[in-house]
């Protein structure tokens, strides 16, 4: 099984990519499957900004059927959301953006688990809940999302656990519910 991991962001230390990474590795201990994770950096798929006249003179860049053949390879998804005023990250648009213009099918009908979090007690509610809404017509099957509010106060990174009980067992039934469509 492979399990496509990335960061909707460029910061290159995201704390939504660090969320991201320790979900990917829970999956992959929680499940029957051997599990094969790949990381995704945004930063390699930086492209021009979109536009509609853009698009007429040059085509859709390479790097966005590149992204996509991705996404096609891939037997899950997990991503996590930076919110960025809070919506989506500037990078995250853009990919999204050129690689929707390929087809409209972006995510291909893969299962995803969908996560967010900020310095903050909001978790990056806004940006998860626009991903979470607006998945069905890219072609994502949503099958979980979890929000970790407060990072630097509810995660500690180099002992890798979610010290808040409760929030500990959201991410495990977000987990399961991802690791019960892997097949």
């Amino acid at each position: 099984m492979r399990v496509l991991v990335f960061a909707a962001t460029n910061h290159s230390q995201s704390i939504n990519k660090q969320l991201a990474m320790y979900v990917a590795q829970r999956v992959k201990g929680a499940s029957s499957h051997n599990v094969n994770i790949e990381v995704l950096d945004l930063n390699d798929y930086e492209m021009p900004i979109y536009s509609q006249d853009r698009e007429e003179v040059s085509g859709i860049p390479q790097l966005a059927y590149d992204f996509r053949s991705k996404i096609a390879e891939a037997d899950a998804i997990i991503i996590g959301f930076a919110e960025h005023n809070g919506t989506y990250s500037v990078a995250y648009k853009n990919v999204f953006d050129w690689t929707s213009r390929i087809d409209r099918s972006v995510y291909q009908s893969k299962p995803a688990l969908l996560l967010a979090t900020s310095p903050g007690p909001g978790g990056a509610n806004n940006v998860l809940t626009q991903a979470v809404t607006s998945a069905p017509y890219f072609d994502m099957k949503v099958i979980a999302q979890f929000s970790l509010p407060s990072y630097f106060d509810n995660f500690q990174g180099a002992e890798e656990v979610i010290k808040d009980a409760e929030l500990e067992q959201q991410l495990l039934t977000a987990v399961d519910a991802l690791n019960s469509e892997l097949k």
